[in-house]
């Protein structure tokens, strides 16, 4: 029996907890020195006699101890997805109902401006630290590095399944290395028939630890279909624990997201829940919420853009400074959608003139170089300054700023049911696919990652989306 050395995940933990303490302590300074002018002089009213100095370490080190309750720095949801960005969410807001709780006890009077900026500050930096580590830990993954090396056990198209989503998710960290096929008739045990070999298909637990052995994985994905017995299951578990070896169970569950799942012991047998996607109640009071503020303070905030680009416009060419279509909301209903005019006034009568040079991805209708473009509308077409007018959409309730992209009613025509799903939430400004490639993404991707964004709504989705969202549109990430 092999086992395992020490592995190179063991020190993620101890690599977070310093970036969490250098981003918590960055906050408390800003915090401190914001409201105070230092970092002494500041007493605390109340019973226990301290400083801020003193208060602001104490804020720091049960903030670092919740993030690990909290399993922020948990190996398996490092690197990928937002349930890392939640917890550090969750454990910030614990952490400041706590000390509201603790200020009442014991009749301490707390800055408020103090606590006000400390808490989103913290978060802020906690966030900007981890995606930081983030960016670093999946570049060198792509490069072949902290990757771990996974065998797959199952059926032929749950492998092929499963192989095909890791190597297309090379940040997860998982290179498959083999396959084991227990029950299966092979005809090629080379594995000719898939992009990696078979080691092997015997349903008996020596056999498959034989082929760990040998491929020297470190992590085992049992996939729906593998045919093995509860008893066999049980018994790998045990052998894969001695060896150091992690156990992946990957049910049949396509682009579900972790919130939605959840197991329930039945007699010792885990049920896996999925719930029913839902964006109403608080979740939906959030969403609009967190959407009319957002679009409320960009127009404020953008308004001397929205000058500029007018008058770029006017001086261009003759016409209307908006362009206004009709497009699909939120229950099929139709509304206008507003744009800065980014193309010649006739634009609409020469597409017909254009279908043949059509480069779109599939349903969509795209030219890189479409000679109705402006000057001017090549210019806010490639930092999307043409979408901003949409705020007002958002604004009235029509749009939202995150969520699947509305289409013209021509476009609705040509979809499959399936694709008619993406119309249970309002449409977006920008999306889960116009950050994972935008215009270079095939269709068949560009309504999975929408109809993932529905099915899996969650408020840190959304701030993930919008902060990858600023940073595609500086970059010019597949705009045209």
């Amino acid at each position: 029996m092999k086992v395992l050395g020490k592995p190179w995940w063991i020190g993620i933990p101890t690599v977070l907890a310093i970036i969490d303490a250098v981003a918590i302590a960055l906050a408390m300074a800003v915090a401190q020195v914001y409201r105070f002018g230092g970092f002494s002089g500041a007493e605390l009213e109340g019973t226990i006699p301290a400083d801020y100095g003193w208060l602001s370490a104490g804020i720091a080190i049960f903030w670092l101890i919740l993030l690990d309750l909290w399993g922020s720095r948990d190996v398996k949801i490092i690197g990928i997805g937002s349930e890392e960005y939640k917890r550090i969410a969750v454990a910030s807001l614990y952490l400041f109902g706590a000390i509201a709780i603790f200020s009442y006890a014991f009749g301490i009077q707390t800055a408020r401006g103090y606590v006000g900026l400390a808490l989103p500050a913290g978060v802020l930096f906690l966030i900007l630290g981890r995606w930081f580590y983030r960016r670093h830990l999946s570049r060198k993954r792509h490069e072949g590095y902290f990757t771990r090396k996974l065998m797959i056990v199952g059926g032929p198209s749950t492998v092929l399944h499963l192989y095909n989503n890791l190597n297309e998710t090379p940040e997860a960290g998982y290179v498959p290395v083999a396959a084991y096929m227990p029950g299966y008739a092979v005809s090629s045990p080379s594995g000719d028939e898939l992009p990696i070999p078979v080691a092997g298909v015997s349903r008996d637990i020596d056999g498959i630890l034989a082929a760990v052995d040998e491929y020297e994985v470190e992590a085992l994905a049992v996939s729906s279909g593998s045919m093995l017995s509860p008893r066999v299951m049980r018994s790998l578990g045990w052998e894969l624990q001695d060896r150091g070896i992690s156990l992946i169970m990957a049910p049949a569950l396509t682009d579900v997201a972790g919130p939605r799942i959840h197991t329930q012991p039945v007699n010792g047998l885990p049920l896996i829940h999925v719930s029913t996607p839902k964006l109403e109640g608080i979740k939906g009071f959030a969403k609009r919420a967190s959407d009319v503020i957002g679009a409320g303070v960009g127009l404020l905030l953008l308004s001397p853009l929205f000058l500029v680009t007018t008058i770029a416009i006017r001086m261009e060419s003759r016409g209307p400074i908006f362009f206004h279509q009709k497009r699909v909301g939120k229950g099929g209903e139709i509304f206008h959608m507003h744009k800065f005019r980014s193309m010649v006034p006739d634009a609409e009568a020469k597409k017909a003139d254009l279908m043949d040079q059509n480069e779109g991805n599939g349903v969509l209708f795209k030219i890189v170089k479409d000679p109705r473009i402006t000057k001017v509308g090549a210019f806010i077409r490639r930092y999307s300054i043409d979408e901003l007018p949409q705020l007002w959409n958002v604004l009235v309730g029509e749009m939202s700023l995150v969520g699947p992209r509305p289409p013209v009613p021509d476009e609705v025509q040509a979809y499959e049911k399936h694709v008619h799903r993406k119309f249970l939430v309002q449409p977006g400004i920008t999306g889960l696919w116009q950050v994972s490639g935008r215009s270079a993404l095939s269709w068949e991707d560009s309504v999975r990652l929408d109809l993932y964004y529905v099915e899996n709504w969650s408020l840190i989705q959304d701030m993930v989306i919008l902060f990858k969202t600023v940073r595609a549109v500086l970059t010019s990430d597949g705009a045209y």
